[in-house]
């Protein structure tokens, strides 16, 4: 039996608003841990982990995008009480994932979250096929480890290999989604990129208007494809604001405040 798909470093309670974080292709979960202190004891931080990295390394790695986003839904339908609110977090492939797993809470369970955020990703439909250079070509895998700034000198032999596998296998994973219809939520959308981010663009960004029936809001941030670890002082403010007022909520004080 495999592990536990969340990892929550505060347990809900009913009415708190609830953050649920996924990272990018590659990586776990644990990044998100000390947000839980940034972020303080009003929000309660749940990470969501996929087999293959952190405490779940020796464990085969997920088959299809639809397996994980069962697993995860079903676990927060046990975790979470239902009057609290949830906002979903994803980061670039976690952005994929937590479309697709807002999609399901909403569509199947009735339970829509206040707010999906996504972060340096492109709409679901962009996502078809997009994994195959990964798949097929080191070197796309490598010129990614360098751009999280993981090049040969930051890592040994094995943790380089290591890393590359995980990439490659997240990279299969999310060439198993094939639904290329971006049906509309009705969760408002949060979409932000970094300004020196070449591979998610603000028009990539503003692709995510079309798959809301909610409120929308695009916003970039300094950095890069990673900014919201390289800028996390500006992102968690954010986030903070989001889980307090909504994305509505926060454009009217931005209104209001004259921003």
């Amino acid at each position: 039996m495999g592990g536990a798909w969340l990892a929550p470093w505060r347990s809900p309670e009913p009415g708190q608003p609830v953050l649920v974080c996924l990272a990018p292709a590659g990586a776990g979960c644990g990044q998100y841990r000390p947000w839980q202190s940034v972020l303080g004891p009003e929000v309660s931080v749940i990470g969501v982990q996929l087999p293959g990295r952190e405490r779940r390394w020796a464990e085969p790695p997920a088959a299809t995008v639809d397996e994980v986003v069962t697993a995860v839904v079903d676990e927060l339908l046990g975790l979470v009480p239902a009057t609290c609110p949830l906002m979903v977090f994803g980061h670039s492939f976690g952005g994929l994932l937590g479309y697709e797993i807002t999609r399901r809470l909403g569509e199947v369970h009735g339970r829509w979250p206040a707010t999906l955020v996504v972060a340096a990703c492109r709409p679901p439909q962009l996502w078809i096929g997009a994994g195959r250079g990964l798949v097929d070509d080191d070197e796309e895998l490598v010129a990614l480890l360098d751009v999280r700034g993981l090049g040969d000198e930051e890592l040994d032999e094995d943790s380089r290999e290591l890393m590359l596998e995980v990439l490659r296998e997240d990279a299969r994973l999310s060439m198993t989604y094939t639904d290329a219809t971006a049906a509309r939520i009705h969760t408002s959308v949060e979409a932000w990129g970094g300004e020196g981010d070449e591979t998610v663009t603000a028009a990539h960004l503003t692709g995510w208007r079309r798959v809301t029936a909610g409120d929308f809001r695009r916003r970039r941030f300094p950095g890069g494809h990673y900014f919201t670890a390289e800028r996390a002082e500006l992102v968690l403010p954010a986030l903070r604001e989001l889980s307090t007022h909504g994305v509505a909520g926060v454009r009217r004080l931005q209104q209001m405040s004259g921003g």
